[in-house]
């Protein structure tokens, strides 16, 4: 089984499942979200928003395909680019961070990782940029289909609530940290393949 995790762009946008691929919940402040459905062109909204996104900040998404399909999404930004962000009771977003906005995996996918392979992408892509953690705003009640993630997910990719409610609790993973768990991982793997080698069996203990 083979994975490919990939930059969202205009080419790839049409992967997203179709109900994900026109939401605007937080690409838009709420009134301009509702003007945008009752319009009827919210798709138009989100590709607006993904190609302005690129041009003046850069890679706002990643797109994780399991042999050629589309198996899962995140989509992430500097909260000044997501109005959404405000509306919460939790907010602001703390200045030295990008917010996840989203993450879904599809059902058939789900429980085979690809939900921590996501949020390792956005972290390396951050890092590299410079930015120092990524925060979310989670939703304790996690509701199918929802646009928001939930807050168990959060915390079981390693984010740590900084901001508590009963509803909305902003949560929060430093990227030292993300990167951490990854080349842990990777250098356990390495020593165990490393041992399973014909030169490590004759190597003297």
């Amino acid at each position: 089984m083979s994975r490919r995790l990939v930059s969202i762009t205009l080419d790839n946008l049409d992967d997203l499942p179709l109900r994900c691929r026109r939401c605007v919940f937080w690409e838009l402040d709420p009134v301009n979200g509702e003007r945008a459905v009752e319009a009827g062109d919210p798709a138009l909204e989100k590709e607006a928003w993904i190609s302005s996104t690129l041009l003046e900040w850069g890679s706002c998404g990643k797109i994780v395909y399991v042999d050629g399909v589309p198996a899962g999404f995140v989509l992430y930004a500097p909260p000044l680019y997501v109005p959404r962000s405000v509306a919460f009771p939790t907010s602001p977003v703390s200045a030295d961070a990008v917010l996840l906005m989203t993450a879904h995996v599809v059902p058939e996918f789900a429980g085979g990782g690809l939900g921590r392979m996501l949020v390792q992408g956005v972290a390396k892509d951050l890092v590299r940029r410079g930015v120092k953690a990524i925060e979310a705003f989670g939703d304790l009640k996690g509701e199918e289909g929802g646009c928001m993630v939930p807050a168990d997910y959060l915390l079981s990719v390693g984010f740590k609530t900084i901001r508590p409610h009963h509803r909305f609790p902003r949560l929060r993973l430093e990227l030292k940290s993300a990167l951490s768990w990854r080349e842990d991982v990777e250098v356990a793997l390495e020593r165990l393949l490393g041992s399973m080698t014909p030169e490590g069996a004759l190597r003297p203990v």
